[in-house]
This record gives C-alpha cells, sequence and structure tokens, in this order.
C-alpha cells in the first residue's frame, strides 16, 4: 500500500492538513464552496446550528445543520490555483489515514457545490440570474497537470468551440462538464445554463483592457456569439470551476456551480449591491443539496 512522505501529505504540527487547518472530524460531506471569507458566515447563518468553526489563512470553514442536513461551508478565495489546495486536501480528509498516511480502504464521495458571482456573457441574461454551469471551460492550467480522462462529450465540444478560433494562440483551454446528479437538483425555470468560461484572472484573462495592452480584447463580444449545433453557449466568465470539475470529479466526487450574475458585459451593466440576491441564492441552494 503506497504511504505519502511527509513532503507529498503536508500536514501541520496538529496533524491537520496543511493550507485548510482542518481535521477529518470537521467536515460533512455535503460541502458549499465559496470564494469569499464573508460568505461563510452569510450561509451560515441560514444554519439551525453550527457546531463548529474555523479559519486559517484565508480558509474559513463552518459546519453545521440546515433542516436536519449536516453542512459544511468553506471559502477557497479567488481562482483554480486554490481550487487545486482545497479540494486535494479535503479528498485527503476523507481518503487518506492522516496518521498512517496510506489510503483508506473504501471510498467516501463528497458533493461539492461552489456558490458564487459571475459576470454574464449574453445579453438577453438580466442581472442578478442564477447561473448554473453545465460545462467549465478552463483557461488556467490548473488541469493540464493531471492525468484525468475527458468524455467524448466534452473533446467535441472542446473541439468545436477551438475550431472558432476565439482564444490567443499560446491558451490551450480544457472543459469538463458538471457533475450530472448535482447539477439535476438545480435544473429548471429559475437557472440559466450553459457554458462557464474559468479564466486565470479578472483583468487581461476576461478581455479586460486598463493600462496594459492585451491579447484578448474583445473576447466576451466573441464568446457572446458562439453556439454549437446543440445550442451550447457561452452564459459567464467566473474563476473556480474547471479546476473544481476536472479535480472534484477525478478523485469520484460530485461537483456543480451556480453563480448570481452581478455584471453583464455585453449590456456594460454591474449590480453595485447584491446582498438581498446573494442570501435568496444561497436559501435556493440549501434547500436543494
Amino acid at each position: 500500500m503506497k504511504k505519502f512522505a511527509a513532503t507529498e501529505l503536508v500536514l501541520n504540527s496538529k496533524n491537520q492538513v496543511y493550507h485548510l487547518g482542518l481535521s477529518p472530524s470537521n467536515l460533512s460531506n455535503k460541502i458549499i464552496l465559496v470564494g469569499d471569507q464573508e460568505r461563510v458566515s452569510l450561509v451560515s447563518s441560514q444554519f439551525d446550528h453550527i457546531g463548529f468553526k474555523s479559519n486559517h489563512r484565508e480558509f474559513f470553514c463552518h459546519t453545521g445543520t440546515y433542516k436536519n442536513k449536516l453542512i459544511s461551508v468553506v471559502s477557497t478565495g479567488i481562482g483554480t490555483d486554490n481550487i487545486d489546495i482545497v479540494i486535494n486536501e479535503i479528498d485527503a480528509l476523507f481518503n487518506i489515514d492522516l496518521d498512517s498516511r496510506t489510503e483508506r480502504p473504501t471510498r467516501e464521495n463528497i458533493e461539492l457545490l461552489r456558490i458564487g458571482t459571475c459576470g454574464i456573457l449574453q445579453a438577453d441574461v438580466p442581472l442578478h440570474s442564477y447561473v448554473l454551469t453545465e460545462y467549465a471551460l478552463g483557461l488556467d492550467n490548473v488541469g493540464h497537470f493531471y492525468n484525468v480522462d475527458f468524455s467524448a462529450e466534452e473533446k467535441r465540444l472542446l473541439d468545436r468551440i477551438l475550431s472558432e478560433r476565439i482564444f490567443p494562440e499560446n491558451i490551450r483551454p480544457y472543459l469538463k462538464k458538471a457533475s450530472t446528479d448535482l447539477m439535476n437538483k438545480f435544473d429548471g425555470d429559475h437557472c440559466k445554463k450553459g457554458i462557464t468560461v474559468t479564466s486565470s484572472g479578472f483583468y487581461g484573462p476576461q478581455g479586460r483592457e486598463l493600462r496594459i495592452p492585451t491579447y484578448t480584447r474583445g473576447l466576451h463580444e466573441k464568446l457572446e456569439h458562439f453556439v454549437d449545433e446543440h445550442e451550447n453557449r457561452f452564459v459567464n466568465f467566473e474563476m473556480e470551476s474547471s479546476a473544481l470539475f476536472t479535480l472534484g470529479q477525478a478523485l469520484g466526487h460530485s461537483c456543480a456551480t451556480i453563480c448570481l450574475g452581478i455584471a453583464n458585459r455585453p449590456n456594460l451593466n454591474f449590480s453595485r449591491d447584491y446582498s438581498k440576491e446573494m442570501k435568496d441564492l444561497i436559501t435556493y441552494s440549501l434547500d436543494r443539496i
């Protein structure tokens, strides 16, 4: 049986996973991921009871009950690089014996739902819409570091997107579909569903240009006009889902993302105050997991 070296599975002096600062007993197998630390308290404020709280670096965690369901909420910070840390360490808490540094004999599957904010890419999608990711197109590099499988459906859609030459030649995207079982809990009239673009940054990688010239000028317009023969289209920009889906599913977990649209790029609209709408999205999500 493989034993993970101290430099591979890094633990702190309390025998907790190094970055999250958590022990196996601290988490439920239903986990909500949020980028913003303050959103952890916003989620847990709707719990009936909070039994555990922690914070280490940018990683805050609350675990409690909501309508008799045990749920954890964990902040990831911004970006797929943080998702790489969070998903690997959460999986280790459930599927590696931290004392012996070996895999547990039985695998535990985790439900991982990201609740976030996003920029809308379609003019007909209003501000404050609930945007459900069906496919995440990664403009980051995290997925390229892992030996994971991609389905024929994922490869076909990626090839179709690349045929449009939307992105600079030095960008090599990858694409992963959300977990159907978890995504279907949210499917319906409340959500706008489509392809999410996961960017490695907020400015140039999303086609914003301030004082540095970019190779992505007009990117959101190109994305807005893409549609394939199955009516798949790009609906939003965000910064975490490609790594979440790719790593989470490779480890055997169910992964999905639902976001509140707080900007509409084609219409040049931005919501300065979306606190009520975010609370409503959190309630909507808690009721479905």
